[in-house]
């Protein structure tokens, strides 16, 4: 399968040109992050390029980049085992053009070890983390930590500590007592919550339409946001699958009366920001 832009090279490019005083960080759609520090460090977290599996799963927002485009990368993270995390088609060309490798927890590393077959994948291109460890990847410390996705086998969320500060990423993680602990363990500036409705999506196997809730509402990503004790919510995943779409605008008025987080950042696809 190859991957076509709908935008040509200019986002891969504007991460590559650019020169961050801190973190730069880029939403890619999705759940879709690249990171880039001050030092050049660029890691890329679930980043996902494909257009899903119609009429089941149907895209809603362009394809940003072409992963053969992407100039650098130190480390592809991925959160848990499901396509729009881990992706052969969006991922093995990013860990062939760069020196990047793949972490992940065991559910996903299984599928990538797969790509060896089908792209220029070696093993040492992949790595298996587990809740725990820690990842020295240039000037950022990545920590690997458990996370509750009841529609995963094996989902992990990562905390990603630099001198700007602190960075998390969920995965499509829901409000549980893993947050909590994450919460009171790290200082974080920036939480990414995945935020969606819920709808009426094909089965996988009968396609029959089928009651379906994947994210986490507004009260549910106002709960995480609490427990993670973040001055920051990034709500992601609202853009993506046509029929589970939603409003992050609605966010604000359930987050209204907590300390955390102390604000709610909406980026689109392509937009950045930074620690």
């Amino acid at each position: 399968m190859t991957i076509h832009s709908d935008w040509g090279d200019w986002l891969p490019q504007a991460v590559a040109e650019a020169d961050p005083d801190g973190l730069g960080i880029w939403y890619l759609g999705c759940n879709g992050f690249v990171l880039k520090a001050a030092d050049g460090t660029t890691v890329f977290i679930d980043p996902y390029l494909g257009t899903g599996d119609p009429p089941r799963t149907v895209r809603m927002i362009p394809i940003p980049f072409a992963p053969e485009d992407v100039v650098a990368a130190d480390a592809v993270l991925a959160t848990h085992e499901h396509t729009d995390h881990i992706h052969g088609p969006s991922q093995a060309p990013i860990l062939t053009e760069t020196e990047a490798t793949l972490f992940g927890p065991s559910a996903s590393v299984e599928i990538a070890d797969g790509w060896r077959d089908d792209y220029d994948v070696d093993a040492d291109d992949i790595a298996e983390v587990s809740e725990g460890d820690t990842l020295d990847v240039g000037s950022l410390s990545i920590h690997v930590e458990a996370a509750r996705d009841p529609d995963a086998d094996h989902p992990v969320s990562y905390v990603v500590e630099c001198d700007a500060g602190t960075f998390f990423h969920g995965g499509d993680a829901r409000p549980s007592e893993d947050f909590e602990a994450i919460g009171s363990t790290y200082d974080i500036d920036l939480a990414v919550v995945a935020f969606g409705s819920s709808g009426m999506i094909p089965d996988k196997e009968t396609r029959e339409p089928t009651y379906t809730k994947w994210y986490s509402g507004e009260n549910m990503a106002a709960e995480a946001a609490k427990q993670l004790q973040t001055d920051r919510m990034l709500p992601t995943h609202w853009d993506m699958w046509k029929g589970l779409t939603a409003d992050p605008t609605a966010i604000f008025d359930h987050v209204r009366s907590f300390e955390y987080p102390r604000s709610v950042d909406i980026l689109e696809i392509g937009d950045r920001t930074h620690l």
